[in-house]
């Protein structure tokens, strides 16, 4: 029974976390434009959050391994991001803009606590059996704010304004704390049970045949911050499954940047109103979400490796046909229901590759870093994709398509059965 009352706390403050983040984004632009009546300074402000979290997620994510207690550390990182996003709305309208943004920045950079450092508690929370359903859950925790994060901050601002807007987000943020700060502590090595030696070895240390003993094999952990961090990229990039899935998961992020740059032509042209674009946008949440749902029932009914592919090439499938689309409301929306089908599952066979392959004491920094990577994929996607819309839209997303399929290429490109290193079992996919 505590096991299940964990779970739900865990999930309960994912959803309140994340969604309270996925509301900040667009309460700050709001308030930002209500404010300075600037659509240029509201978009830097929400830049200067955005890509901040790039460069935080490492770091971040290496002192969430080194430390004992990850929740404590981590309900930190929360409540100083919520207190972060006060500041910034506070200096809306009366310090210098360019201090504000630089503190907006600073807030940014514990962004990925919300996504990838809460994602790698998980193991901590459920069963080895339990964790592929668990998995699937979490990735539907992510729909569910990106759901409900807008559409509160656009109500909230219509209703109350826009800075009440932000403060809800705060308030959200906070409610996480305490399902962060009572996640369980990390294992001590008195509890963890050792490999099995490969041969008997008597404690002589010498063998019946009178050869030299090796020397017994102790987990390491490196003596600073930079040893960690480097440890951390050696094992992403080190390991086939996760090096793939890693690189798939940023392309695919590419691509869905350069679709969020057309999605308020497409509610323009094709919706008759930029405002409506949202509309697409909760259509691909919501089939994200039951496809997420369906995955959960039955987690281990197709393979990781299958749904990262396959959902990059569904992907592709749906920008082709919003590219297609030619100012057919019925068909962009069908579009963008068959993209979130792609979308949900690929994220939680993502989720469930880092689990299977990051180290317990690594754990943390790969998760935030592949959540770095993300954000920095879509952020190029974006940037590339807000000039070309404006000269073709179709030709854009159907560069996206590209790119989507792009990314199930690198996932096909190398084979399955991956030769391990001597000593090491090969991880099947």
């Amino acid at each position: 029974m505590s096991e299940r009352y964990g779970l739900l706390r865990y999930f309960a403050g994912a959803v309140a976390a994340r969604a309270g983040d996925e509301m900040s984004g667009p309460a700050l632009m709001l308030a930002a434009f209500a404010l300075a009546g600037s659509t240029a300074d509201a978009s830097a402000l929400l830049a200067g959050i955005t890509a901040s979290a790039a460069l935080g997620g490492p770091v971040l994510g290496v002192l969430l391994d080194r430390a004992e207690r990850p929740g404590r550390l981590l309900a930190g990182a929360l409540l100083l991001h919520a207190t972060g996003l006060g500041a910034v709305l506070m200096g809306l309208g009366r310090w210098p803009f360019a201090v504000t943004v630089l503190v907006a920045g600073v807030t940014g950079l514990l962004g990925p606590a919300l996504s990838g450092g809460w994602t790698a508690q998980l193991p901590r929370v459920v069963p080895d059996d339990r964790l592929p359903g668990a998995n699937a859950l979490d990735a539907m925790t992510f729909g569910v704010a990106a759901l409900a994060g807008p559409a509160l901050a656009g109500g909230v601002a219509e209703a109350l304004g826009a800075s009440t807007a932000v403060v809800v987000s705060v308030a959200l943020i906070t409610l996480a704390l305490p399902a962060a700060w009572l996640l369980p502590a990390r294992p001590s090595p008195a509890t963890t049970r050792p490999p099995p030696a490969r041969s008997p070895m008597p404690p002589g240390g010498h063998d019946p045949c009178g050869k030299r003993r090796l020397p017994v094999s102790r987990p390491h952990r490196s003596s600073s911050v930079a040893g960690d961090l480097l440890a951390g990229a050696r094992i992403v990039a080190g390991r086939p499954a996760l090096a793939r899935a890693t690189l798939a998961s940023v392309v695919c992020c590419v691509a869905q940047g350069m679709l969020m740059a057309c999605v308020p032509l497409l509610g323009e042209r094709v919706l008759d109103g930029a405002g409506h674009a949202a509309v697409l946008l909760s259509c691909a949440t919501l089939s994200a979400l039951v496809a997420d749902a369906a995955l959960a029932r039955s987690p281990r009914a197709i393979s990781p490796r299958t749904l990262l592919w396959s959902g990059a090439l569904v992907q592709a499938a749906a920008l082709g046909l919003a590219s297609a689309s030619q100012g057919r409301p019925v068909v962009l929306v069908v579009a963008f229901l068959v993209l979130g089908i792609g979308e949900g599952p690929q994220l939680a066979a993502l989720f469930a590759v880092r689990h299977r392959e990051a180290p317990e004491r690594l754990r943390s920094q790969i998760f935030t870093t592949g959540a770095s990577l993300k954000i920095t994929g879509f952020a190029l996607g974006a940037a590339a994709g807000g000039p070309l819309a404006g000269r073709s839209l179709s030709g854009t997303l159907a560069l996206a398509s590209g790119t989507a399929a792009l990314a199930a290429l690198v996932l096909l490109a190398v084979p399955t059965a991956v030769t391990a290193p001597a000593g090491r079992d090969a991880r099947p996919e």
